[in-house]
């Protein structure tokens, strides 16, 4: 089954209480340009990319494909969620044949600290809970990033391993919806 006959995509935009999750536009292509060129952004994900080289290369719509919500605040990018299928030749899964979703979490630096990630992740997770109900989503971050891991428990991700990748000591969770509280 491809993608698009498992949930429609791009869906309707998410609103949570701060923030809208949606599909990538053309206006959101300096804030993609911003988010991979930031050294602080890059410190643990293989470090930033030139901002000329991103400039000359990025589609005039990054971010254009299935799984890829920009956050949004205030009418403004501040950051993006993502999930993708886990590569089958990557470390850490929690099925045989690898058919996991990968959550991943990009925030502008002005934009962290705020609880940003964590309202953006858990409507994402709720989304693909409903799109995808029975794919599991995992996680992977680099143990010396402790504001991912905060984030990552935050969702109610839980640790299956840890192992080495990219040169660094990796935590590897699955996302258990956490239950209702009243």
């Amino acid at each position: 089954m491809s993608e698009t006959e498992l949930a429609a995509w791009p869906p309707a935009p998410i609103k949570t209480e701060r923030l809208v999750l949606r599909a990538s536009e053309a206006r959101d292509r300096a804030a993609f340009v911003e988010l991979f060129s930031s050294p602080e952004v890059g410190t643990y994900i293989g470090g930033a990319q030139p901002r000329e080289q991103l400039d000359r290369a990025m589609p005039e719509v990054p971010g254009r494909r299935f799984g890829v919500f920009v956050v949004e605040l205030d009418g403004a990018m501040i950051g993006m969620i993502t999930l993708d299928p886990r590569d089958a030749e990557r470390p850490g899964h929690v099925r045989p044949d690898a058919g996991e979703a990968e959550l991943g979490y990009m925030f502008l630096p002005q934009a962290w600290g705020r609880g940003y990630a964590a309202e953006a992740g858990a409507a994402a997770l709720g989304w693909f809970s409903d799109a995808r109900p029975d794919e599991p989503v995992v996680l992977s971050t680099q143990i010396a990033n402790g504001a991912s891991l905060r984030v990552a428990t935050k969702l109610g991700f839980t640790e299956v391993e840890r192992f080495e990748e990219y040169g660094a000591e990796q935590w590897f969770g699955v996302w258990s919806p956490l239950p209702p509280t009243a």
